[in-house]
């Protein structure tokens, strides 16, 4: 008989997502709902204030998202006020942008998703011997790969089950039959969890090193905030710059020997997850990572372009700044835009709360009307997926070597053709391979900031527009990125030197919209139906397709005058 599940709220995400899937007789999922449960108004936030103080606003969507939304936004105040920043600044914005990058993919790896394909409760049934053996054929330049090492883990993990406090591992599904890694491949995986935890606070020292701190490092309009002076004292010198390198030479190390071994052997024991959650089939790239500064599309490493309906031998030119090109719908979102207008570009947008949906808490939500807090972005109409593998695909239709090198490996090592990539597998399987290009391209740029540091360039910022004296009464601009989870878009319109109007559209946005006037699914939702379902009352297949684009909806926004004063409320009860 068919039912309709509720998954309220997802966890192991950032943010508030409820998703709704709706059975079939044969515990197949032929329709979904993907619903923003709480409100984000940094739109509104932002209006009236100095455009030169948006990014530290912006930043502060999220902890996750945080370098990014401080690039996007600087870059859309330079291109609103001409600026072009220095050489370095590009540089070590790149640096910055492929830390967080590197850091989140391996997060979301092993913290976020590894759990949907790892019975942890499974590992107290491994040999530790076993464990070691299977560990040293998996990653064997990994150090620790040890029978002392993993009957270590598993004795620690033996106190949790036995206090009945699962802490970090608790309200999972444990034991449900659609785990299939033998009880020694959960022990290695639980293993490799504890470790990558613990390193990926390290690799974030270069945001502090280049940007004060994290999160939110520091970033400026014009360039970045931090001064060079390789012999000097009071700036960045060359020993803080050895310690970037090396930092980078670790990540280096996780990635190639410990996460990539880890994905594959993994995927290896779900060879059917290659056709399933395929979604869309539509693809989006603002592209980033530019090499001869913002302006040059074409030298940017992530490339620039849209792919419809999985054609590879086709890549369509996209541009931000066009109102035919990027629109935001709101016929199923809570939102209210004037003279009854359904869909309008970032630069027009309007943030206007607009509650319509069932008083909380609610069986089910209503997919005929309203029913998420996100709106539905649509490229010339199209709904679209962004991440990682919109940009891997993007890289391969493209004919960038580079990307078809990993990629050719890895399909190579799974057994598995290029059809495999339109899947939920595909879609994890293109994180880790992109951070093996990250990674080395975080060592590249790091290469390419010591040869100008060397050649006598230290300028770290350009300061000539700073005064707003020097501004137009009035000017747009937008700024972009590519996200850890896709294509991000910031738009400013400034009028009288302050914020007339600021849009956002994050990559979560893309991802997770609802459905729009003609009746298209967003990504998340397109990509459940099919997916079957064995247990309705434990849906782990809901949890790995929806993890596999790693959610990240931004927090609610409550905005508070300095006095106390409520300034902006929305109720829905």
């Amino acid at each position: 008989m068919a039912q309709r599940i509720v998954v309220d709220p997802v966890t192991r995400i950032e943010g508030h997502l409820r998703v709704e899937a709706m059975l079939d007789d044969s515990s197949h999922i032929h329709d979904a709902v993907s619903s923003g449960t709480m409100w984000r108004g940094l739109e509104v936030i932002l209006q009236g204030r100095d455009p030169r103080d948006a990014w530290a606003f912006c930043e502060r969507i999220c902890g996750v998202c945080t370098t990014v939304h401080a690039l996007a936004s600087v870059r859309a105040v330079e291109n609103s006020l001409g600026i072009t920043v220095p050489r370095n600044a590009d540089i070590i914005r790149n640096i910055m942008f492929l830390t967080q990058m590197v850091q989140d993919h391996v997060i979301h790896f092993y913290h976020l998703h590894a759990l949907d394909w790892v019975d942890v409760v499974s590992a107290l049934k491994a040999n530790p011997g076993a464990t070691a053996a299977l560990a040293q054929k998996v990653s064997p330049s990994w150090p620790t790969a040890t029978e002392g090492y993993f009957k270590d883990v598993a004795g620690t993990l033996s106190k949790f089950v036995a206090s009945g406090q699962l802490g970090i591992f608790q309200n999972a599904y444990w034991g449900h039959p659609a785990y299939k890694l033998p009880p020694e491949a959960n022990l290695m995986a639980v293993a490799h969890y504890l470790e990558a935890l613990k390193w990926q606070k390290e690799l974030v020292k270069i945001h502090t090193i280049f940007g004060g701190k994290n999160p939110h490092p520091n970033y400026l309009v014009g360039g970045v905030a931090s001064a060079i002076a390789l012999n000097g004292d009071n700036a960045i010198n060359i020993e803080r710059l050895t310690m970037v390198k090396g930092l980078i030479s670790d990540a280096i190390n996780i990635v190639e020997n410990l996460y990539i071994p880890d994905l594959l052997a993994v995927a290896s024991f779900y060879p059917e997850w290659t056709k399933i959650g395929g979604g869309l089939g539509n693809y989006m790239c603002y592209g980033d990572l530019p090499q001869n500064g913002i302006g040059d599309v074409a030298k940017f490493r992530f490339p620039r372009g849209v792919i419809l309906n999985k054609n590879l031998s086709e890549v369509l030119p996209v541009d931000p700044a066009d109102p035919a090109q990027i629109q935001e719908e709101i016929s199923h979102s809570w939102y209210r835009y004037p003279g009854g207008k359904d869909a309008l570009h970032p630069w027009d947008g309007v943030t206007e709360a607009n509650y319509t949906g069932p008083k909380p808490p609610f069986k089910q939500l209503d997919e005929n009307k309203a029913y998420s807090w996100l709106k539905a972005p649509r490229w010339k109409g199209q709904a679209m997926e962004v991440g990682p593998l919109a940009r891997m695909l993007m890289g391969f239709a493209s004919g960038r070597a580079d990307y078809k090198e990993v990629v050719t490996a890895a399909l190579g090592k799974l057994k598995v053709g290029p059809e495999a990539l339109f899947s939920t597998l595909g879609r994890t399987a293109a994180r880790g391979l992109e951070s093996q290009l990250a990674v080395h391209w975080l060592m590249d740029e790091y290469d390419r900031l010591i040869a100008n540091l060397k050649g006598g360039d230290s300028t770290t910022a350009d300061t000539q527009f700073w005064d707003p004296a020097t501004w137009k009464p009035e000017s747009r601009g937008y700024g972009f990125t590519e996200a850890p989870r896709g294509a991000l878009g910031h738009w400013v319109h400034i009028k009288d030197r302050k914020i007339a109007n600021y849009q956002i559209v994050v990559p979560s946005t893309w991802n997770a919209s609802p459905r729009d006037g003609k009746g298209q699914h967003g990504a998340y939702e397109a990509a459940l139906i099919g997916t079957p379902v064995a247990d309705p009352k434990r849906p782990v297949e809901i949890l790995r397709t929806i993890h596999s684009f790693d959610p990240c909806l931004a927090c609610a926004s409550h905005v508070f005058g300095p006095d106390g004063e409520k300034l902006v409320e929305v109720k829905v009860r």
